[in-house]
This record gives structure tokens, C-alpha cells and sequence, in this order.
């Protein structure tokens, strides 16, 4: 054996720090809303370009949020949802019950 440690273990023990687990949480928000909003663009046929013009914002702003880049403000949010026909719902789940 090499004594090499494994991705995920190497993964555990970093998220072991309360720092990192909060540094982790932040990412995957803004990772889990800028997939949503790629993937609603996408199935609407839409550019970037087009979302940017509709929500009032510049095509490199659309581009960083959708790449996980930014930690959005709920005002943000409820321009992209506009934007994309849709309406913004924000809400608390259980832990045990969230992705």
C-alpha cells in the first residue's frame, strides 16, 4: 500500500474544520442556484445574452452567477426568476430532508 489517502477521506477530514464546512455550504448554494437558473435558460431556449438584457444585467454577470462565482441577494434572485417567467419561493427544510 502506498499510504496514500483517498479523495473522499482527504474530503472528510478538511470538512472536519468548522471554517471549511461553512466555506463548503456557501459554494453549494451558489452552485445548486446558478445550475437552476442555467438549466431553466436552457430548457427556455435562451442565451445568456438574453437573460441579461431581461433581467437588466450585463451577459459576464449572468455567466459568473450561473458558474457558481456569486452569493446572490434575494432582489438578484427575484430578477432572474422575472426574468425566467418565473416566481422566486424561498423557504427552510429539515436537514435530514435537504439535498
Amino acid at each position: 500500500m502506498s499510504g496514500r489517502k483517498k479523495w473522499a477521506e482527504l474530503r472528510e477530514e478538511a470538512l472536519a474544520h468548522p471554517e471549511a464546512q461553512e466555506a463548503y455550504e456557501a459554494t453549494r448554494i451558489r452552485f445548486e442556484l446558478g445550475r437552476a437558473v442555467r438549466e431553466r435558460r436552457e430548457a427556455l431556449g435562451m442565451t445568456q445574452a438574453q437573460l441579461a438584457e431581461a433581467a437588466g444585467l450585463q451577459q459576464p454577470a449572468v455567466a459568473r452567477f450561473e458558474a457558481g462565482g456569486t452569493m446572490p441577494t434575494l432582489p438578484l434572485l427575484e430578477r432572474f426568476a422575472s426574468a425566467l417567467g418565473m416566481r422566486l419561493s424561498v423557504g427552510f427544510e429539515p436537514l435530514d430532508r435537504a439535498s
